[in-house]
């Protein structure tokens, strides 16, 4: 096999370059590359993040462990990353809760349930728990592998065309979301109308009054240039969106101890520089918002948290998780 097993089948996909590896192990010798693949545009934390891991883990690994960083989607969608993860290529991507529950842990959806949540130290205690071992083996059974649970995406505000600073004030205004049932079924229970679309269509939706709103991390928002064409902004922060780092759990199987340490303790290291980039850039933008006039409201928690409560109640919501999965989250965070 000798050098056979450091060689990669290259393929050309329109611009971009995806390599399979193809391993039966790798020895410590073997310079092994992976391809972080992620929607984020260049310039935004998750990036600048992914740079660094990739030069954290080249300098630890002596060059043994290599990480190519493909922005803006290059490499193709989420589920078309997590198809080219199960065949077994050496594809590194950014998975969340409700992803994961579409891949083999339905319970994980639970994770951006709305106002679940109050800090960010209470995800730390989930994401440490035994109730999480178990989901990480749910997915590795299902041929995935979360190297990483600490980077956080941001917390999850709204933004509208007109203000809101009650719950009440969300009566039947339509609210772009993200397609999960999660999400659509936490704006229905605060009395609004979700109404999924992808990001891209946002800005002319608002634009034309197809939608009064759209949630999202404060720097999405204003990336989004949404500041626009709508001019108010409820901080209510209905979801912490946790993020964290997946690969095939067969590849991850392929490489050396010394590597799959490496890999996950430089993947954590880079997890936290992007947190830091990721408040910098909260707080930038929220300025920045403000610059452009968008009126800002800080709006009561608790309402809101209340406001939600039949959430959870919901049949739909019920069916989607194991019983009793509320209180067991609950237990574990307070």
């Amino acid at each position: 096999m000798k050098k056979i097993l450091g060689l990669f089948l290259v393929l050309t996909l329109t611009a971009f370059i995806v390599v399979g590896y193809l391993a039966e192990g790798v020895s410590a010798k073997d310079e092994v590359v992976l391809l972080f693949s992620h929607d984020n545009h260049p310039g935004d934390p998750v990036q600048e993040a992914a740079l660094y891991w990739a030069e954290l883990v080249e300098k630890e690994s002596n060059g043994t462990l290599k990480i190519k960083v493909f922005p803006s989607g290059q490499l193709g969608s989420k589920s078309d990353l997590i198809d080219q993860m199960l065949a077994g290529d050496s594809i590194v991507a950014i998975g969340n809760g409700p992803f994961y529950a579409d891949r083999g842990a339905p319970d994980l959806g639970i994770m951006q349930a709305p106002y679940l949540f109050e800090s960010w130290e209470q995800l730390d205690k989930l994401v440490e728990s035994d109730w999480m071992r178990g989901q990480e083996r749910l997915l590795e059974q299902n041929g995935l592998k979360i190297i990483a649970h600490n980077w956080r995406y941001g917390t999850r505000h709204t933004l509208t065309t007109s203000p809101v600073k009650k719950p009440e004030d969300l009566k039947g205004m339509k609210i772009r979301t993200q397609s999960s049932t999660v999400h659509i079924k936490g704006f229905e229970a605060l009395g609004a109308t979700p109404t999924p679309m992808t990001l891209n269509d946002v800005y002319t939706a608002l634009q034309q009054g197809i939608i009064e709103g759209v949630e999202n991390p404060l720097s999405v928002l204003y990336s989004g240039k949404f500041q626009e064409v709508a001019k108010y902004l409820m901080l209510d922060g209905h979801i912490r969106d946790l993020s964290s780092i997946v690969i095939s759990y067969d590849f991850f199987n392929s490489l050396t101890k010394q590597q799959q340490n490496i890999l996950m303790d430089t993947c954590k290291k880079a997890g936290l520089y992007h947190n830091e980039l990721a408040e910098k850039a909260e707080q930038e933008s929220l300025r920045l918002l403000q610059e452009e006039g968008v009126k800002v409201t800080e709006v009561d928690y608790t309402d809101f948290q209340k406001a939600a409560e039949s959430f959870y109640s919901d049949p739909k919501i019920q069916a989607l998780f194991s019983d009793g999965l509320v209180e067991q989250i609950r237990q574990i965070i307070e």
